[in-house]
């Protein structure tokens, strides 16, 4: 399958700083949209993200576990089935192989998953998403927001998550 692989602070709800509360998510502006333009185009979404706050004892993996069965459940409502959440839980010194820029939560995401990584795209807003990707086999990345840093041509900035998915789709 081909899959619309997703970084989730800044792509798919705005990125508070350790997000991990209800009250503090909020889906990014054309979030559901985007998502849904991708499912109809054929993608599978599978969501990779790095949440260091457990790591660092920020909150707690029963936090990250419930605020995401909460998004997850909101998308669905939308008619939006995400096939998969993959996370890394350590924090940055623990150098461990799932960690954004290593491809760990792609490869774990292709170990449940009959993955086409070459008709695959990675849609994040820092350069090691696109890091992981690349080093997955992913040969379509996509950033988002100014703090990815400035465009280039193997990977175009775009302002937002609809942004990015109406132009390349």
């Amino acid at each position: 399958m081909k899959v619309a692989f997703l970084d989730r602070d800044g792509v798919i709800n705005v990125d508070n700083g350790y997000v991990h509360h209800r009250e503090n998510f909020v889906f990014t502006e054309g979030c559901t949209e985007a998502l849904q333009l991708l499912e109809q185009k054929g993608f599978a979404l599978i969501i990779v993200t790095n949440q260091s706050g457990i790591g660092r004892n920020y909150y707690s993996e029963q936090d990250y576990q419930q605020l995401t069965s909460w998004y997850r459940e909101q998308l669905l409502q939308h008619g939006i089935a995400i096939a998969g959440i993959y996370h890394c839980p350590h924090a940055p010194e623990a150098l461990c192989d799932c960690r954004k820029p290593a491809p760990g939560l792609f490869l774990q995401a292709a170990a449940q998953h009959d993955i086409d990584f070459a008709s695959s795209i990675m849609i994040g807003d820092k350069q090691s998403d696109a890091e992981a990707a690349t080093a997955a086999g992913i040969r379509h990345s996509y950033l988002l927001g100014p703090a990815c840093g400035a465009s280039t041509k193997k990977q175009p900035q775009y302002a937002s998550l609809l942004d990015c998915v109406r132009n390349i789709i």
